[in-house]
């Protein structure tokens, strides 16, 4: 009973916060030209369901996994010495579709925003600045096994020490606060009026992801 309690931690939160971004974002669906379009023979409602399906599929995916892990070692029962590179897998594919996703989104729905085309593209293109020093720091300093929850499957690295280098050096959040231009490049480049309030709800969800889940799991790692 008391790891079923820790494997739900904040999770009530977790569904409360969430339902209140779906609701917030149903009502951004009613801003003009959010419907509007078409790319690769799918509508902008489909591309925009999609990418909000990913979205939370992701974050309850990592959620489960590092709980169950982390509480009742349930990953390494079952898939043994594999067990974080199985977790990696679906952990990677969620990741790579969100920018894929929120791009086709993007194109569909373009020049939905009445906004200078070339402030936007200029605007986008200085946000992806400190998304790819992002990733030069997790690659340098970071290492992505770290930065995709080893901690919860590896004894060993729970001994390391927090990282202030790179952009790690503006925030200790820097995935959080600088992973998610990623997501709002193509939606201001393309002008779209249902990927910047995608790229909102998603950016405002993953910090529902660090109070409800990795911050808890932070306290009780180290």
């Amino acid at each position: 009973m008391e790891k079923a309690r820790l494997i739900f931690e904040k999770q009530l939160a977790h569904v409360v916060l969430l339902g209140i971004l779906l609701f917030l974002l149903s009502l951004a669906s009613r801003l003009p030209g959010f419907r509007e379009g078409e790319f690769m023979a799918l509508t902008t409602r489909t591309w925009f369901l999609l990418s909000v399906a990913n979205a939370v599929l992701h974050q309850v995916y990592v959620w489960f996994c590092w709980r169950v892990q982390l509480h009742l070692s349930l990953m390494t029962r079952v898939f043994g010495r594999f067990a974080f590179k199985i977790y990696a897998v679906g952990f990677g594919i969620m990741i790579v579709l969100r920018p894929i996703l929120i791009t086709g989104l993007a194109v569909s729905n373009r020049n939905t925003l009445h906004a200078n085309p070339v402030i936007m593209r200029a605007a986008a293109v200085i946000l992806l600045v400190p998304a790819i020093y992002l990733i030069y720091s997790i690659v340098k300093y970071f290492g992505f096994t770290r930065a995709l929850g080893i901690d919860h499957f590896d004894e060993s690295y729970r001994s390391l020490t927090l990282v202030r280098e790179g952009i790690f050096r503006f925030t200790p959040n820097g995935m959080y606060v600088f992973g998610f231009f990623t997501l709002w490049a193509p939606a201001i480049f393309f002008s779209s009026v249902a990927a910047v309030s995608l790229a909102a709800f998603s950016h405002l969800y993953i910090w529902v992801h660090y109070y409800c889940t990795e911050k808890p799991d932070m306290v009780r790692i180290y």
